[in-house]
Parts: structure tokens; C-alpha cells; sequence
């Protein structure tokens, strides 16, 4: 944009970005116009307004912008310092271990990809509305919030008016879930990356799952080194990797231009949308564990307990702490044939089309949590690149957001 010397505001927003970040790499390099964080593309309206009023309160309000950023930059650079990382190898022989000889790994009821197709009543029950709330700079958490002293009003005249637009997207009809699931036989492969295989025999191989690893220093030197491969049987146990993808944003555009100039509407549908794409991801999660895996098939969570994640098995996304590298959803859309099956396309940087929806993989071992890779070295760097086939400046450009700064 500075090269080509554009006269347009910037704004940056995204699960994958931060305010840090655009003030101390991005802002700097951008002079023609104010760049500005924003946290939900639905809190983007009112910045757009302050950056397309009169050049006086423009230039007012591009002054605070860079006030305050500036004293971000200064602090992120104040605490900078030259980061320790161990070896990959050192990160690799702490790695999590378990005692594969005594566990047996659960055996899918159903292997085959398929499509599921759930009506958005019966999402309703798995939806998660203390994000929506946020959506509309409300914080809290749902239901407590319409009672919250300070936002109590505004969060239950804005339920009253969701309630409303909820039961009108249910009669209309056109927003549809639809999503496609596999579940593979798996191996772990090396050290760090997953082989997934077309069959039980393990005979030809599907797809190799490329995974980074944590290389930060533990401080209690207890903690292991993290990474997703830990999680899937060595070669010699039979273990599986499950993956799947969502969306209820199929139809949207044509939902969205019947309330042409309605600001109100327009957020208020693409955030529900939303929420019942990560409603979906819930509730075929949920049938995974008890149906299509069956490893957990007598389990009966309430929504709080979904919630807080307190059943058996993870499912992380690409492009998220525990798997940062987006161009694995490359791998898992092949897998899935998730553009013919879902109507769910990736665009040139890995983001999935419609937005309302989500994918990811699933493991099943009882000990499989949520981590954070966090920052990596020049050596890990160096051997994605070689296990995926990348040249390295290719690989750098995909993982330059856990490379250090």
C-alpha cells in the first residue's frame, strides 16, 4: 500500500492479529493514512465513520491512533530481548510421553466421509452467546449479562431484537448448516508430522500432517515440549485422526441483500450466522465422540460443560495456537473434499469461504489438550520447510507469525 502509494485507511482485525502487533510492525511502515486495529470486523463500522468524517475530526482522531500506538511500540520494544530457544532437538527428546503399550486407541464406528446436514434448531442447543454479546461491545457472560447493572438494558433489548431475527432466519429457510467429516487410520511419522493412511491394513498412504513443536524453555524443566504429533500412536498401534469442516454461511449474500442499507441487520445476521458455524462445530463434535468415533458414547454434557471443554478429544484448527501454519487446511480440504461436499472454498491465503465457518482435526487420546506453540527457531524453520517441501523463504513467509521479530 505505501508503495503503491495508496490514500486509503488500513484496518487490521482477525482472530490472528492484535493491537501489539499493528502498532510496532504494521503502523510504522504505512504514512498515507492511518492504520487502526480493530478486534471484530462488526466493531469496524464505528472506526470507519471517525475515518471517513470531516478532515478536521479525521486528522483528530488519526492523531490519537498514533499517539497511542506509538506508546505501544515503545513498550513492545522495551521488553524485547533477544528470546532463548532450545534446539529442536533438545524441544523433540522432551516431548509428551505416554505408555502406548497399555492404552488402545479407540476404534471409529464410522470411517468414510460424509456429509451432515443439521437443521439450525437442531444447533440451537450448542450455541455459545456470551461472544455475541461481544460482538456488539457488550461484555459478559450470557445469560447473566441481561442482568449485568451496567449493560443489562442494552444486552436484553438486543436479545429481545436477536430473538426476533433468530426465529425469522429458522422460517426462512435459506441459511443452511452443512459440513463434511473424515476419520482416518493414523500413524505418528518421525517425530513431529502424521501419516494417515487409506485403510486399516496401513498399506498406502493418504496424506502426511506436518506439525510444529514448542521451543521455548519450560521454567520448571518439567513441562514437555508440545506438539499435536504427541498425541497419535507411534507405528505398531492402531491409532486415527479425525478431521472435518462447517459452514452456515452458504446463502448469506442472498439473505443480506434483502436489507439493503440496514447496518443493524446486516451484523446482526452475519453474527449469528457465525455463531451457529461454531454451534455446528460443537454439536459434530459431540456426534463424533458418541457416534461416528464412539469413543465417548455415553456421555451427556450440558452446554456449560461443552463449553468449558470438559469432555475426551480436542479439535484444533489450523491457523490457531496449537497448529498456526494455515496452509494445512489445504491438506484437510483435499482429504474432506470439502468444496464439493460443504461448499466451503479456501481462497489464495488460506481463509475458508463462506467466513462463517470453521475446520479442524480431531484427536481422541484422553490426555490431548489445548497448547500454544508460541515462537520457533531458525532450526525448526528450516526442517518444516524440508518435511513439507518448501523452499525456505516459502516457509518463512507462512510462518512468519511464530518466528521471532
Amino acid at each position: 500500500m505505501q508503495r503503491a502509494g495508496l490514500d486509503i485507511p488500513l484496518l487490521i482485525g482477525g482472530a490472528t492479529t492484535s493491537k501489539a502487533h499493528t502498532a510496532a510492525k504494521i503502523a510504522p511502515v504505512y504514512h498515507n493514512r492511518a492504520t487502526v486495529y480493530v478486534s471484530d470486523a462488526s466493531r469496524a463500522v464505528g472506526v470507519a465513520a471517525k475515518l471517513l468524517a470531516p478532515k478536521q475530526d479525521y486528522e483528530h482522531f488519526a492523531q490519537e491512533v498514533a499517539a497511542e500506538y506509538a506508546l505501544i511500540k515503545n513498550r513492545v520494544e522495551a521488553r524485547r530481548e533477544k528470546r532463548a530457544f532450545l534446539s529442536l532437538e533438545a524441544a523433540r527428546a522432551n516431548a509428551m510421553s505416554f505408555d502406548w503399550a497399555n492404552y488402545t486407541p479407540p476404534v471409529p464406528q464410522h470411517s468414510a466421509v460424509q456429509v451432515v446436514e443439521p437443521s439450525l434448531g437442531e444447533l440451537l442447543p450448542f450455541v455459545d452467546w456470551s461472544p455475541y454479546f461481544m460482538t456488539w461491545e457488550l461484555a459478559g457472560k450470557f445469560p447473566n449479562i441481561l442482568e449485568d447493572e451496567v449493560v443489562g438494558e442494552a444486552a436484553t433489548a438486543l436479545w429481545s431484537d436477536t430473538q426476533e431475527r433468530l426465529q425469522w432466519l429458522i422460517a426462512d429457510g435459506r441459511l443452511k448448516a452443512k459440513g463434511v467429516l473424515g476419520i482416518w487410520p493414523a500413524n505418528r511419522l518421525g517425530d513431529d508430522d502424521i501419516r494417515l493412511y487409506t485403510c486399516e491394513e496401513r498399506s498406502t498412504v493418504l496424506a502426511d500432517l506436518c506439525h510444529l513443536r514448542q521451543q521455548a524453555p519450560k521454567p520448571d524443566d518439567l513441562s514437555p515440549n508440545l506438539c499435536l504429533a504427541d498425541y497419535v500412536a507411534p507405528q505398531g498401534t492402531a491409532d486415527y485422526v479425525g478431521g472435518f469442516a462447517v459452514s452456515c454461511g452458504n446463502n448469506i449474500e442472498d439473505i443480506l441483500a434483502d436489507f439493503p442499507n440496514d447496518d443493524f441487520n446486516q451484523i446482526m445476521i452475519k453474527a449469528l450466522a457465525d455463531r451457529f458455524a461454531e454451534a455446528f462445530a460443537e454439536y459434530l463434535h459431540s456426534r463424533v465422540r458418541r457416534e461416528f468415533w464412539g469413543y465417548a458414547n455415553t456421555e451427556d454434557f450440558d452446554n456449560e460443560a461443552l463449553i468449558k471443554e470438559r469432555y475426551r478429544g480436542i479439535r484444533p484448527a489450523p491457523g490457531y495456537p496449537a497448529c498456526p501454519e494455515h496452509s494445512e487446511k489445504e491438506t484437510l480440504f483435499k482429504l474432506l473434499d470439502a468444496t464439493n461436499l460443504a461448499g466451503i472454498e479456501l481462497t489464495e491465503s488460506y481463509a475458508m469461504y463462506p467466513a462463517a465457518a470453521v475446520s479442524g482435526w480431531y484427536f481422541s487420546h484422553p490426555e490431548a489438550r489445548y497448547f500454544g506453540v508460541g515462537k520457533i527457531d531458525e532450526d525448526q524453520l528450516s526442517d518444516y520447510a524440508t518435511r513439507k517441501g518448501l523452499s525456505i523463504d516459502v516457509a518463512r513467509q507462512r510462518l512468519q507469525p511464530v518466528l521471532p521479530d
